[in-house]
């Protein structure tokens, strides 16, 4: 993964530019399968909710999972009656295949979806796409488990909800809260980079998609959200469980290996001149505090290890004088190579010599403890002498680390190349920015007053719509068929 600024395939976040008064700005997929009782009065609340506090234009997609019972009827109908509602129909079961394969057909720069029961309350829909439509944001999730959020759940879902969770923050390093919750957005930029890395179809669909914007560096935008748990869902826990631990191991496995490609992902910096490169400011500070630290404490326990061996056959002095040095040395040299990442043999020697001048400001330190020690009590107890080195070689760890920074290991800077001709004088000041023509952004669409007309639908394949090809209607109800050739499990439970 990449961590410098340098751009990728993503360009810098703006605001949504306007568009044509009859695009839409946002395209809600509600996936469903099987879902003939709850369909038409989801949609038609949902319908009504944004008709009255949404203040651009919209659509709603049905994504049709390979319904048996009367589900596409109910949605074609939908589709008849309302303007702003299509439906798909896809052949194969599973969630993530159903939204991957909308999101990439749609021509809308905010996509967002959420689960048929509207367990969410639909207030937080327009807090969800904000940030996204202002440019803020990469991604929006809802979360039930902010702070602030209020959830009426019963106490088996809560503790497997949070015990999913917490697998992700120990396993993947996730930070966002929450993973599950059936209420997300994404800009369609991101979605058409992201997208093609997402291999699983199912439930864990969405917690793939957070993870590797999250490992890119993306942003994402936690909402806290009211939720209602509906009693009717029909998720097969144990097996959703089960498909969820296998993923989060293939995930796992593939950040260890490095075999996904997120640096295509990466954004890069505004052109506002705070965010350039600073010369004096130094870098890698907290990768070298992590990696001392590291080595200080091997060291330590290395030191304490021969000081007790030492001890043995000879005073404490002089122990504490042959331990010490036996581990500055190998301080020395693991500092040299995982800390300050100096290579070779190059320069070996006269680090070490620096080294030793370090030794002996820890030795006077340490020493000068014992014999304060010892001055104070005739006989210490072995336990106490082992407690006053350690506080020693901890108030010596810091001029330790500010000594192999600023002296042995200093940052090499790269020499800056004589330039070939005189520049000419300059005439503004030194970090100001080039002059740029600018135009300001125009609202974004406003909702039609009249009532467009009715969406056209067509039947065709998956790669079809991904790559815009919408010419010709001749269904109703277009039907898509998967869009990675390696989805063709039809045991995919939903």
């Amino acid at each position: 993964m990449r961590t410098d600024s340098s751009p990728g395939t993503l360009p810098a976040r703006e605001h949504l530019p306007a568009g044509d008064a009859g695009t839409p700005v946002l395209d809600v997929v509600i996936p469903v399968y099987n879902e003939e009782k709850d369909l038409q009065p989801c949609v038609r609340r949902l319908h009504e909710h944004l008709t009255r506090t949404f203040p651009y234009a919209f659509r709603l997609t049905i994504a049709d999972n390979a319904s048996t019972d009367t589900t596409p009827l109910v949605a074609a109908r939908l589709e008849a009656e309302i303007p702003e509602v299509r439906s798909v129909r896809l052949e194969q079961k599973g969630r993530g295949r159903a939204l991957r394969t909308v999101w990439s057909a749609s021509d809308a720069p905010v996509l967002a979806y959420m689960d048929v029961d509207l367990s969410t309350d639909l207030n937080a829909l327009l807090p969800l796409v904000a940030p996204l439509i202002s440019g803020h944001s990469d991604l929006a999730i809802g979360s039930r488990l902010a702070r602030t959020s209020r959830v009426v759940r019963g106490p088996k879902r809560e503790f497997i909800s949070r015990a999913y969770n917490l697998i992700l923050r120990g396993s993947l390093q996730a930070r966002f809260s929450d993973a599950q919750c059936g209420f997300k957005a994404i800009r369609r930029d991101v979605a058409q980079v992201l997208l093609p890395l997402v291999e699983d179809t199912g439930w864990f669909f969405d917690t793939e998609m957070l993870v590797l914007a999250e490992r890119a560096g993306l942003r994402i935008h936690e909402v806290p959200v009211d939720w209602v748990d509906d009693p009717d869902s029909t998720v097969h826990i144990v097996k959703t469980a089960t498909d969820d631990l296998k993923g989060v191991w293939r995930v796992g496995k593939a950040l260890t290996t490095g075999s996904l490609p997120l640096d295509r992902l990466t954004r890069p910096f505004g052109d506002d001149p705070r965010d350039r490169e600073l010369t004096d400011v130094p870098r890698g500070l907290a990768r070298q505090l992590v990696g001392f630290c590291v080595v200080g404490v091997l060291s330590t326990l290395f030191y304490l290890l021969l000081y007790s061996l030492f001890r043995q056959f000879c005073g404490s002095q002089l122990a504490n004088a042959l331990a010490l040095l036996v581990s500055a040395v190998a301080n020395t040299a693991a500092n040299r190579r995982l800390t300050f990442g100096v290579r070779g043999r190059g320069g070996a020697v006269r680090h070490q010599a620096q080294g030793l001048v370090v030794f002996g400001i820890g030795l006077v330190l340490t020493s000068g403890s014992l014999a304060a020690l010892n001055a104070a009590t005739d006989s210490p107890a072995h336990s106490t002498e082992l407690a006053v080195l350690i506080a020693a070689n901890l108030a010596a760890t810091v001029l330790r680390f500010l000594l192999f920074r600023a002296w042995v290991f200093p940052e090499r800077r790269e020499p800056v190349p004589s330039p070939v001709a005189a520049p000419a004088p300059r005439t503004t000041a030194p970090y100001a920015p080039a002059p740029r023509t600018t135009v300001p952004y125009a609202p974004l669409p406003q909702r039609p007053v009249a009532p467009p007309q009715p969406y056209q639908t067509t039947q065709f394949r998956a790669g079809e719509a991904a790559d815009g090809n919408w010419s010709g209607v001749t269904d109703a109800t277009m039907r898509l068929q998967p869009v990675r050739p390696h989805d063709t499990d039809p045991g995919d439970a939903r």
